[in-house]
This record gives C-alpha cells, sequence and structure tokens, in this order.
C-alpha cells in the first residue's frame, strides 16, 4: 500500500466511523472523501476481491439483494452495498467499511449504476457482469437506451475475461459481440406458433441487424419475451436457465418454476421474477445447488426500499420505489392484483438521483388507479404539483385525493387513512427521506443500511 493510499483510506474509515455511529448515515460522503485523496484507492481497496457486478435499469438493488442471500449458502461475509448507493463514491465506501476480510480471495456482489461501470472496471476485473434490462431512465443523465448499454459496455470491454450473466429475453444484450464468455436467462413461455409485436411506444424492438421491428413468440411485459426477427432471422438467444411456469402472483408473493425447480419468493411483481432468475443464475455460476437457491429464497431479509414492509400504527405499508415508466407500469400492474382496498400515495422528487426531468409520469398508466380499490390517495414531495396534476389528468377522485407535500406529515396522515393496507410509490431521494422519517420515528432500525 502507497502512503497516499494508507492516508485515503484512514481518511475514509474515520469518516465512515463517525457519520455511522453518529449520523447514522454515511453511505457516500467517505468515498468522496478518499477518492479525492486517492483517486486510484479502488485498485487498492479491491484487490482482494472477486467482484461480481449487477447492472441495468430496474431491479439492481433486489436483485443484489437477492443474490446475497443465494451466495450465502456457500459463502460468508460476502461485500456488498444494501442501499443501493452505487456510484464510485458509494462503492467506494462499501470497500471501506469491510470488516475484517479474509486472507486471500474474498467476494464482493456490487449494484453499480450503469454510468459508473467503467469507473469500476478501471481498477478492478469482476468475474462476473449481471446484466436485468435497459429500458429508458433519467434521460437527462442517459440519453436514449442504446447510450446507456454503450456505458456499461465501455466498462466491460476493460474486463474481456469475465462472464456476462445477461437477460436474454432484452434484445440489446445480443446486440454486441463481446469477446466475454456468456449465459443468458429468461422465460421459456408462450406458444413458439405465436407472432405478436410489442405494444406501440415500447423501447427497443428494433433489429439490431437489419432495423425492422422484432416479433415475439411471448412477451412478459415491455420489449421483454422471446423475440424473433422475421426479416434477417436474428432471434433470442439459447437459454442457459429458464423460467418454466409461473403458479401464483399475488402482491405479496410468487411462485414459480426455474429449470423445474420450485420456487416461491416474497415479493409480488412478474418483474421481480426476473430479479430472482437473475440471482439464481448467478448462483448456479458460482456452485449453488438448485434445492438450496429455493431455500435462500424464503429469507425474510429486508430489501432497502423495494417493496418493503412497514407497520405505521397497525397500517400496512408497503414502500415501492419508482423512477421510470416501465417499472412505474410494472408495479401498478402488481398493485392491482390486490384484492383488498388500499390507499395509494404518490411521492415525486426530480434531484439528481431522481432524474431531473419528471415528464415520464406521464408515460405511466396512472389511468388504472380509479379502477382499483382506492379509499384514499395521497400526492407528495418536492415536485408534488407534478404528481397531483397527473392523478387528476387519470381521473382519481377529487374527494379522495389529498395534497401534502411536506413528508414528516404524510406519515402522520398514513395513521388516518381508511384502509389497512397503504402502497407508496415514490422517487429514490424521496424513499430516502421517507425511509429516514420512519427510522426517527422507530417504525424501521435505521434509515439507510
Amino acid at each position: 500500500m502507497s502512503i497516499r493510499s494508507g492516508i485515503a483510506s484512514f481518511a475514509g474509515k474515520s469518516s465512515y466511523w463517525f457519520l455511522h455511529t453518529f449520523l447514522h448515515g454515511g453511505s457516500s460522503l467517505p468515498g468522496k472523501i478518499t477518492t479525492k485523496i486517492d483517486p486510484n484507492i479502488l485498485s487498492h481497496l479491491g484487490k482482494n476481491y472477486d467482484v461480481v457486478v449487477i447492472t441495468g435499469t430496474n431491479g439492481k438493488t433486489l436483485t443484489t439483494a437477492l443474490t446475497v442471500q443465494v451466495l450465502k449458502q456457500k459463502y460468508s461475509n460476502i461485500l456488498t452495498n444494501p442501499s443501493g448507493s452505487n456510484m464510485e463514491q458509494g462503492l467506494v465506501t462499501t470497500f471501506l467499511k469491510a470488516k475484517n476480510p479474509k486472507t486471500g480471495r474474498n467476494l464482493a456482489v456490487l449494484e453499480v449504476d450503469e454510468a459508473n461501470v467503467i469507473k469500476l472496471t478501471k481498477y478492478i476485473k469482476p468475474i462476473a457482469f449481471v446484466f436485468t434490462n435497459i429500458f429508458r431512465d433519467q434521460m437527462d443523465r442517459y440519453g436514449e437506451i442504446y447510450t446507456t448499454y454503450q456505458k456499461i459496455i465501455d466498462g466491460v470491454k476493460l474486463a474481456p475475461k469475465a462472464t456476462i450473466i445477461a437477460n436474454g429475453d432484452a434484445a440489446i444484450f445480443n446486440s454486441v459481440d463481446l469477446p466475454n464468455p456468456k449465459l443468458f436467462y429468461g422465460f421459456q413461455n408462450g406458444d413458439d406458433a405465436q407472432d405478436i409485436k410489442a405494444k406501440p411506444n415500447t423501447d427497443g424492438v428494433l433489429c439490431p441487424n437489419c432495423q425492422n421491428i422484432v416479433h415475439y413468440r411471448y412477451i412478459s411485459y415491455a420489449n421483454l419475451g422471446k423475440y424473433f426477427c422475421p426479416n434477417c432471422g436474428f432471434e433470442r438467444p439459447k437459454l442457459d436457465f429458464a423460467l418454466s411456469q409461473i403458479n401464483t402472483l399475488t402482491p405479496e408473493s410468487s411462485t414459480f418454476e426455474i429449470d423445474n425447480q420450485k420456487i416461491k419468493i416474497g415479493i409480488g411483481g412478474v418483474y421481480n421474477i426476473y430479479n430472482a432468475l437473475a440471482a439464481y443464475s448467478v448462483g448456479k455460476f458460482l456452485g449453488i445447488e438448485s434445492n438450496q437457491i429455493a431455500q435462500a429464497f424464503t429469507s425474510n431479509e429486508r430489501v432497502f426500499g423495494r417493496q418493503e414492509k412497514i407497520n405505521v400504527e397497525g397500517k400496512d405499508v408497503t414502500l415501492i420505489l419508482v423512477k421510470n415508466p416501465v417499472g412505474l407500469n410494472q408495479v401498478i400492474d402488481m398493485i392491482s392484483s390486490d384484492k383488498d382496498a388500499f390507499s395509494f400515495i404518490g411521492l415525486l422528487n426530480a434531484n439528481y438521483a431522481d432524474g431531473i426531468d419528471t415528464s415520464w409520469i406521464w408515460d405511466g398508466d396512472f389511468e388504472r388507479l380509479p379502477q382499483m380499490n382506492i379509499k384514499k390517495y395521497i400526492t407528495g414531495g418536492e415536485r408534488y404539483k407534478d404528481i397531483t396534476f397527473r392523478l387528476k389528468v387519470a381521473g382519481a377522485p377529487e374527494e379522495l385525493h389529498e395534497v401534502e407535500p411536506n413528508l414528516d406529515k404524510v406519515v402522520e396522515k398514513i395513521k388516518a387513512v381508511p384502509t389497512d393496507k397503504v402502497y407508496i410509490l415514490a422517487t429514490y431521494t424521496a424513499m430516502l427521506k421517507l425511509r429516514s422519517i420512519f427510522a426517527n420515528k422507530g417504525y424501521i432500525k435505521g434509515g439507510m443500511e
């Protein structure tokens, strides 16, 4: 270790200890301090780790959490970033807070922001990359989906020996020829006699070879499914790990089969089955047996802000992160399956971590909400006017709709809603703020990790 690296590590660890001990935070600032002193610090911090990188638009945090649960069946002391602090400074902080890593090789499973993959691979060569999906998200930061994928590819090219474990149902992940070993996971559903197209305005449905619109034998949602191009023959690759059947879907759980192994996860939504399938694939790649993976998924470990269950004075509150139209529509689809009456809270911020452009909410299918058994609507957050107007246009009944910008007051209003169930859909910084309030009031342990 160089003197510079030593000073940087000491400064970072000391700041993390102070912030974590006295302010119950410290997911990014210690990393900022450390990289300011030594911009190459990741080379030192990550040198004894085998790293699995999980990246993509939606599902990174839950996929990371599920993957860690799976790998605990074989590995101990896995380093990870459960709070979703996935940019360079957050990744540095994750390594700084590692507790006495073993000598030899250690394992790290890291959620990494798409644009920050290259900032990691400049210094650390992962053993695997996991690609979840690519959808339009934070257009001010990423641009179109092809720009986003190129940011990932630029990082992957620095680690050509790492295995790519990709969502085979996303055509974009089959569009660039890379030397890396590849494994694909996906849904083995549908009738091969079908010939269907994605809905209008769906992203990523152009064939990368001939630019014609791809067709599908089966669509799970958005642009994901068993795709093929009738013009040039481009098609989905053979799947190495396949969902063979979905048995039940509720807002609280899903049961399904992967490679004929029966699996249950305590979280709803078809999109979360993809996250479980990704974690299953990493487990198999690293030598975990199928039955062990199924057992790992029964763990009740809390997942930070992703369909997180919180009891607020007897109210069953579910906190869900939303950040783009595809993810939002999948959440709306998931809550629509709830047979009980519930209250709906929408919280919208527009900070850098959220994406400063809020126009994406107009592509969300909020018009479905008035068809559900919703007894109360509350809208808030820094951009409360935007989300309030969006729900008004969607047809939310005015007499059931309350506006409350202050998140502290939103928590108080939860206690008075007329239903036992409450779904909160919040953008990232609104979710962080809300969790901090819940923590301060004793409803959850810790606001960040």
